[in-house]
């Protein structure tokens, strides 16, 4: 027991973290954060990105399971179906992503309802707009630089990452999808989609082509994912988030 009363832990003298419990803890966050930044994945993967044993990410992967910040799903099947269970992805949760941070949520949410209250439905479109012109305006020369929208979207996700939004790219059969695997956000987003409409229509205008959002975490998918068209329409230019040409 410590002099103010409170309990001192078993086998740690001054009531000290043992260091293996705080590699633990590291390690752990590491797994959860590659999670974060690069989507569901199999412990194999896991494993291999971050050279660490199959088994010690196991533990890991099951003690993010048991307090709830991650969930499994069957992976996609390729090829012809064989024996045995697919194999386990593994997401975070709403509860795992919160570990990464929803600073100041209930008071953005509170400050927000406010704003509908006495100002209305305008005034919060409005101010989703102005949030997401300060967010990508200091990338703007950056993201619109690029001449097709497929290298605009990966200039645009990794101005995003810097933003804290772990976001990445990646190519389909009709263009690229951005994904944004984090979203500081979310749980005020959730109730108010001004936000995320916002932000679409800023990514249109940086990249200079209709975009089509597919995803969101506010609306409790495990990744936002907008689909970017390969080509742009034909005469239509890039758009600075004030509406200028770029």
């Amino acid at each position: 027991m410590k002099n103010d009363g409170t309990p001192q832990e078993p086998g740690a003298p001054g009531g000290a973290v043992p260091a293996q419990a705080t590699v633990e803890g590291r390690t752990r966050h590491t797994v959860a954060r590659l999670l974060l930044e690069e989507g569901p994945m199999t412990a194999v993967v896991v494993a291999d990105r971050l050279g660490i044993s199959p088994t010690a990410v196991r533990r890991h992967l099951d003690a993010l399971l048991a307090d709830g910040e991650a969930e499994t799903r069957d992976a996609p099947r390729r090829g012809p179906r064989g024996r045995g269970r697919p194999a386990k992805l593994f997401l975070l949760t709403e509860a795992g992503r919160a570990r990464f941070g929803h600073a100041y949520d209930d008071l953005a949410v509170s400050a927000i309802r406010f704003l509908a209250e006495h100002a209305g439905e305008d005034a919060v479109r409005a101010f989703a707009e102005r949030r997401v012109a300060s967010l990508v305006e200091p990338h703007q020369d950056a993201v619109t630089e690029p001449g097709e929208p497929a290298r605009r979207a990966e200039a645009l996700a990794a101005a995003l990452t810097r933003e804290g939004y772990a976001a990445s790219t990646r190519q389909v059969g009709s263009g690229e999808q951005l994904c944004q695997h984090h979203c500081p956000v979310a749980h005020v987003a959730a109730e108010f989609p001004q936000l995320c409409e916002a932000e679409t229509e800023a990514f249109a205008r940086l990249l200079g082509t209709h975009v089509q959002r597919l995803a969101t975490i506010a609306r409790g998918d495990s990744v936002c994912t907008t689909h970017v068209p390969a080509e742009s329409p034909a005469g239509q230019r890039a758009r600075t988030p004030d509406g200028g040409s770029a």
